[in-house]
């Protein structure tokens, strides 16, 4: 990407697909390590997976993850759409630093350093470490039902920060990104971008937020997307209007990050609905980048599901796990690196071991085959 303007059908020409050549040699690799074809079900497509990603076989252990979450607060959630106050995600981040919540625990149990990027909290910077805050683009976004939550400039530099992260990660050897949010409303602007992408009715893409929300909330966030979605079909065709008008500063960064890291060929587990609706928004920029993604973890969120089928990504997992703040794509880490570990380790068999193994093998008359190891 060029330092000009900031083009992004660019993306489509500089992302590539993982190494489908290297795919099918790790495919090959498997089937002679003489284990029964499916037997680790899921855990022979993330270790081919990974080694396309990677460009080897055998894969390389994944040595060096890290968890990063862009945080954020929406002014929509004023109208009572959230379980949380509005403008309260940097209380939700305070927890994080002082590793109290949930992320923070597993990612200090996991040995996985966590990355806290503030886009548009909702309190003055000099509350949080600076490496927290340099990103920040503006406090709060625009309440997205009757206003843009930024302008094109905000937005510019938003989706130009989320790059800039996807670049130190690739640049300081992360090998693979567990990707989340932390954000008060944002749900809200997820799901205001999937019905807009989706076609679908606001309800469809409603969910209880990690909060989960009472009835009368549900149907104050049911109407507030509604209200957005009307806005946003109108830009439907520029994604960082789209962004700009709907989405907010955190998820703009989002979607700024998953297309640099699909052109620094960074691996990417995706975490809840907030993720997945950038996701989206980045497959319309270069339809090659979900190949670069996993999700993570299912969360319940209808939005979340819908965005998942229409970029055909299967979850990891499903426990409900409704906390968000990336604890459900960590959750699926071990599984990704157990994959890894499977396909870099098991040892695979001669050719005269495989010769051996065949049902005709050892019957008089059958002709030996040859060691040409």
């Amino acid at each position: 990407m060029s330092d000009g303007s900031l083009n992004l059908d660019d993306f489509g020409d500089l992302i590539e697909r993982p190494d489908s050549g290297v795919r099918r040699d790790a495919e090959e690799r498997r089937a002679r390590t003489g284990l029964p074809a499916g037997a680790l079900g899921r855990l022979d497509e993330l270790g081919e997976w990974l080694a396309a990603a990677q460009g080897r076989v055998p894969v390389e252990p994944v040595s060096r993850p890290r968890a990063v979450l862009f945080a954020g607060d929406h002014k929509v959630a004023e109208l009572g759409v959230s379980a949380r106050p509005a403008g309260g995600a940097h209380a939700l981040v305070r927890a994080a630093l002082d590793g109290t919540s949930p992320v923070a625990v597993l990612s200090r149990r996991l040995d996985v350093p966590l990355r806290i990027v503030d886009m548009s909290l909702d309190c003055d910077p000099g509350e949080l470490p600076e490496e927290v805050t340099r990103h920040r683009v503006r406090r709060s976004g625009g309440r997205l039902d009757v206003e843009d939550s930024l302008t094109a400039e905000e937005a510019e530099r938003a989706f130009r920060a989320g790059m800039a992260v996807a670049d130190e990660e690739a640049d300081a050897g992360t090998d693979l990104v567990v990707l989340g949010d932390i954000s008060v409303g944002g749900t809200t602007a997820a799901g205001v971008l999937v019905a807009a992408l989706c076609g679908t009715d606001a309800s469809v893409v409603t969910g209880r937020g990690g909060g989960r929300i009472d009835d009368l909330a549900w149907m104050r966030k049911c109407a507030a997307i509604r209200d957005g979605l009307r806005r946003a079909r109108p830009v439907l065709g520029d994604q960082l209007r789209l962004l700009a008008t709907v989405g907010g500063a955190d998820l703009t960064a989002i979607t700024g990050f998953l297309l640099q890291s699909a052109v620094r060929r960074t691996p990417v587990i995706l975490d809840g609905v907030v993720s997945a609706a950038c996701a989206l928004v980045a497959q319309r920029v270069a339809f090659r980048a979900p190949d670069w993604w996993l999700a993570g973890s299912a969360s319940g969120e209808p939005a979340q599901a819908k965005a998942l089928d229409r970029m055909a990504l299967d979850p990891l997992l499903d426990h409900g796990v409704t906390a968000g703040e990336g604890t459900g794509a960590l959750l699926a880490l071990p599984l990704v690196r157990a994959a890894a570990a499977l396909a870099a380790e098991l040892p695979v068999r001669r050719e005269r071991e495989d010769a051996a193994a065949e049902p005709d093998a050892g019957r008089s008359g059958a002709a030996p085959m040859p060691d040409v190891t």
